[in-house]
């Protein structure tokens, strides 16, 4: 290995000891802003190494590089795992000419002197093309220098392949994806499925394995028909569809699943790595002090209130939602509005809701609300104009 070996701490407390697993992070993005450089400075404490998207497949199947930072990479005194993405839905590819690409991928970084490593393979294909791609990483194998180890990413659906010990066998380590958004109905994370695949990943292979955890979000954007038409996260689209939603994971839940496997970590769990490093003014991540309170195990602190705030217009006041606490919080589900209030609407991701019980702005899409942040989701008309309300939890 050339980088080395962050130890496994044992931390006593309240009668139990944890194991703290290193933590990667993947650099996602694909425009190296000043906000991106200044989260690799302000996170490397809490990271072992960097999993950097190096390259990505067209939609011709050939190799287009990533123009990386790589001043910036080496100023964090981390390694970098250089990832590269071969598209699964590719109908085909050709692998001797991937394979040229990436032989003029790592050419380019031996001239730069980037400070690689290992080398990652994200290629998210269906399980009847598992038997090609092992016969795929182990011709990249073969033309890697040893000392260079080679990881790949796997899907939980690949864990019941007969295939899947051929795919493992020419890597040094397996990265699990526990987040996926193949059915965006059933969501981004589901923290019972995660513990399912988990276990089965440690009875299916003891090759080292770490999880890949999410701290982010998308919104996923459908046909009439209810398919799906696109799916944005860090890069901003222009899909229109017909309908969309904002799928979003929750800080608490993920924080809860890393601190059971702090406690009972399976034998052959070599640590996490984060998709994606959060970057402040990222709308569909976790902002960096979320990501931190949950690294580092620290208490998820948020307090969201709805208050009514009075506008410019006579008569009319704001509803303005404030987290005063010091993490995201996911955004209330519903404001009951005082009986007084004859008129209101929603906006920003909020509706308006008349039942018999009275007016209420409904939330409409899910989101986060970092700390120390506000939203103004709608207005009102009460009378008296100054009334109290309440988000529902």
């Amino acid at each position: 290995m050339l980088f080395a070996t962050f130890a496994f701490v044992l931390l006593s407390g309240a009668g139990t000891s944890r194991r703290v697993l290193p933590q990667d992070a993947y650099i996602w993005q694909r425009k190296w802003t000043p906000a991106l450089r200044l989260a690799l400075t302000q996170s490397s404490d809490l990271v072992r190494a960097w999993r950097v998207l190096t390259a990505y497949s067209d939609q011709d199947g050939r190799l287009q590089p990533v123009a990386v930072d790589w001043r910036a990479m080496k100023s964090t005194g981390r390694p970098v795992i250089a990832v590269v993405r071969i598209n699964g839905q590719l109908a085909h590819y050709n692998d001797d000419q991937l394979l040229r690409d990436l032989d003029g991928l790592r050419s380019d970084w031996r001239q730069i002197q980037a400070p690689i490593a290992g080398v990652e393979i994200d290629h998210d294909c269906g399980v009847a093309r598992l038997a090609a791609y092992a016969q795929f990483l182990s011709r990249l194998r073969t033309r890697l220098d040893q000392k260079i180890p080679l990881s790949i990413t796997a899907l939980p659906a690949w864990l019941s392949a007969p295939e899947l010990d051929a795919v493992f066998a020419p890597t040094s380590e397996v990265v699990l994806q526990l987040h996926m958004v193949q059915n965006p109905r059933a969501g981004l994370f589901d923290a019972d499925e995660a513990r399912r695949w988990i276990q089965a990943m440690s009875r299916r292979t003891d090759k080292p394995f770490r999880v890949a955890l999410p701290a982010y979000g998308v919104r996923v954007t459908r046909r009439e028909d209810g398919s799906m038409l696109a799916v944005e996260s860090e890069e901003p689209l222009l899909a229109g569809g017909y309908s969309a939603s904002e799928l979003i994971v929750s800080p608490e839940a993920v924080s809860t699943l890393l601190r059971e496997l702090e406690c009972n970590p399976p034998a052959s769990l070599a640590g996490v790595a984060w998709f994606r490093l959060p970057v402040a003014g990222d709308i569909r991540a976790w902002s960096p002090a979320t990501w931190r309170a949950v690294v580092l195990g620290r208490p998820l602190q948020r307090r969201i209130e709805a208050h009514a705030e009075k506008s410019d217009t006579p008569g009319m006041s704001n509803i303005v939602l404030v987290n005063e606490g010091d993490v995201d919080g996911v955004l209330p589900p519903r404001i009951d509005l005082p009986p007084s209030c004859t008129i209101a609407d929603g906006i920003n991701g909020y509706g308006l809701d008349h039942s018999e019980s009275g007016l209420s702005i409904e939330r409409q899409q899910d989101g986060l609300l970092p700390g120390h942040h506000r939203r103004l989701i709608g207005w009102m008309r009460c009378s008296p104009a100054q009334v109290a309300i309440h988000a529902q939890p």
